[in-house]
């Protein structure tokens, strides 16, 4: 069997009363995250990933903040589209180890959900999808909470 490793990261600024989704899960906070589409870090990071197993690019390559198509595009549908380049490559989604980064608020009560989503639209199981988190220690922008971050790493099977 062939094997392919794929890192992903994104970054996103938080702004005031915007709402604010990881993972596919909208989360009840003062704040979102700024972007062209959803600002979803988590699942942004995860398409980088899967991306660049394949060297098929980057998120911004196939989905451009340019284009008005992805204008406010839920992630979700972005994550569907990269899976499908995954798929047509002839290679399945093994797992995916991610860890957002970021002060408040804590995610913990909102994790099975996230992986819910993420591993059905990957066609995975919940086992195959973790996700941790971690603060800054209030250092830098995430400590500030001006930002928000996210690393994914996934691995790919040959079909």
């Amino acid at each position: 069997m062939s094997y392919r490793i794929g890192s992903g990261v994104d970054f996103h600024q938080l702004e005031e009363g915007r709402e604010f989704w990881i993972g596919g899960v909208r989360i009840p906070h003062h704040a979102g995250a700024k972007g062209h589409s959803d600002a979803d870090v988590l699942l942004h990071a995860i398409c980088d990933a899967l991306l660049g197993a394949l060297a098929l690019g980057d998120i911004g390559l196939h989905f451009p903040d340019t284009s008005d198509e992805f204008k406010g595009i839920d992630s979700k549908i972005l994550l569907r589209r990269t899976h499908a380049l995954v798929v047509a490559k002839g290679y399945r989604v093994v797992n995916i180890d991610s860890t957002l980064c970021l002060e408040t608020p804590k995610i913990k009560p909102y994790v099975q959900s996230m992986q819910e989503a993420i591993s059905g639209i990957l066609g995975i199981s919940l086992e195959d999808v973790s996700i941790k988190a971690t603060t800054t220690e209030k250092m830098g922008f995430v400590g500030r909470e001006e930002g928000l971050m996210a690393y994914a790493t996934v691995l790919l099977e040959k079909s």
